[in-house]
């Protein structure tokens, strides 16, 4: 089976967990005999426009690097901040002038693509990367499946749509063969925005590599307290800002508890006043975007890690803590919410049922290590190698020659 996959990020290239999923999937896949070659939107220096790199720790898959301006989790208005500072802000038109161009660009390269690619499969990851699958399509007529990690409406927070995004979005999702959601909370979500039939949708649940968290030694607590984290992107779909409401009813009972957050966005400035503003900013820790060791680490220091998603399609970072064997505290609108029992959940906006939660788990030792114990053997079943087997049948459902 030859896949030719489109996506936003690849690790070390990666912001979020998209990239975590395409590392994840690619890995798995590959171990399965499947050949991939993984195209990605990345600014590099290059003559022919694009270059093939083959990694030497996914052996089965090639990356190809084409020259674009594309960005994981890109607004508009990132997309023009990185325009400015190019070349093709003052003389060249080898970028577009806004993103939604930009996708449209990368779309016309992927047709050059799949015609010197030999593939079986197209597969591709989120909104900024369907348009490139539907031309790909006109080229080698081979079908289609799009993999939507995020809507448009998870990542506006609720707020209202980009109409271009949404857009493409839909038409990318309407000319797919097969569509793969990350959760039954998402899959709805598809039905419900852009009426597509629900036999037309599989749902392939992320996974983690738990032995990849458990041999890792913790940071050292020298605070000599409690610590609650939160860990992500810093976007209003994130939940944020609700973490430090929570946090501040909460130290209003204890003292004795640090919150971490741990990540970078749109939203960290106003985030850090936030922390004045409500009067913890003393108990209140920044530390940037985390990756690799420093994010395993922190995991592990941890007494409890919270996840208030307002709209989360799932939501691998919940997984990636109960590997660490730290126990989570999860919103009730997210993807991941379906498939872990052994933790706690609360509605994002419910502030005060949160800090009751927090300060319940970290005022009871027998709780946390209840939670922290059967979270951690229940993530055994949500590995890569699982979600693997599931899109490899939807690969087969497709290409029934290569049953």
């Amino acid at each position: 089976m030859k896949v030719l996959m489109f996506g936003w990020e690849f690790p070390p290239f990666n912001s979020g967990g998209l990239g975590t999923a395409c590392y994840g999937i690619t890995k798995a896949l590959s171990k399965k005999g499947v050949e991939i070659n993984f195209v990605l939107p990345k600014n590099i220096e290059v003559t022919e426009g694009f270059l093939k790199i083959i990694s030497a720790e996914l052996p089965q898959t090639k990356i190809t690097l084409v020259d674009s301006l594309l960005t994981s989790y890109m607004t508009n208005e990132n997309y023009w901040d990185a325009f400015k500072h190019t070349e093709g802000g003052k003389t060249s038109y080898r970028y577009s002038q806004n993103l939604v161009d930009e996708v449209r660009r990368y779309s016309v390269i992927a047709r050059k693509i799949a015609s010197e690619v030999d593939h079986d499969v197209i597969h591709c990851h989120d909104w900024m990367t369907l348009s490139a699958g539907i031309e790909a399509r006109k080229v080698s007529n081979k079908p289609f499946v799009s993999h939507i990690h995020s809507t448009e409406s998870d990542r506006s927070g609720g707020k209202s749509n980009n109409p271009q995004i949404f857009d493409m979005e839909k038409e990318g999702i309407k000319n797919s063969d097969k569509v793969i959601a990350v959760s039954n909370f998402t899959k709805n979500k598809i039905t419900d925005s852009y009426h597509i039939d629900k036999e037309k949708i599989d749902v392939v649940y992320n996974g983690v590599n738990k032995e990849e968290f458990e041999k890792i030694e913790g940071f050292q607590n020298h605070f000599n307290k409690k610590i609650v984290l939160f860990l992500g992107r810093l976007t209003l779909h994130k939940g944020p800002d609700y973490f430090l409401r929570a946090a501040q009813k909460v130290l209003k009972k204890d003292k004795n508890v640090i919150f971490i957050i741990s990540g970078a966005g749109d939203m960290e400035r106003k985030v850090i006043e936030d922390a004045c503003h409500l009067g913890i900013g003393d108990k209140v820790l920044f530390t940037g975007f985390l990756r690799d060791s420093q994010l395993k680490k922190i995991y592990k220091m941890a007494n409890l890690y919270i996840m208030p998603s307002v709209s989360e399609p799932f939501g691998i970072t919940p997984l990636e803590a109960l590997a660490s064997g730290t126990p989570v505290l999860i919103s009730k609108q997210s993807g991941v919410s379906e498939v872990l029992n052994h933790c706690l959940k609360v509605d994002f906006w419910d502030v005060d049922e949160m800090a009751n939660k927090i300060l319940g788990v970290l005022e009871n030792q027998e709780l946390e290590d209840c939670l922290t114990q059967n979270g951690n053997r229940e993530i055994d079943k949500l590995n890569w190698g699982n979600a693997a087997d599931k899109i490899l049948g939807v690969y087969k459902s497709l290409v029934p020659m290569k049953v």
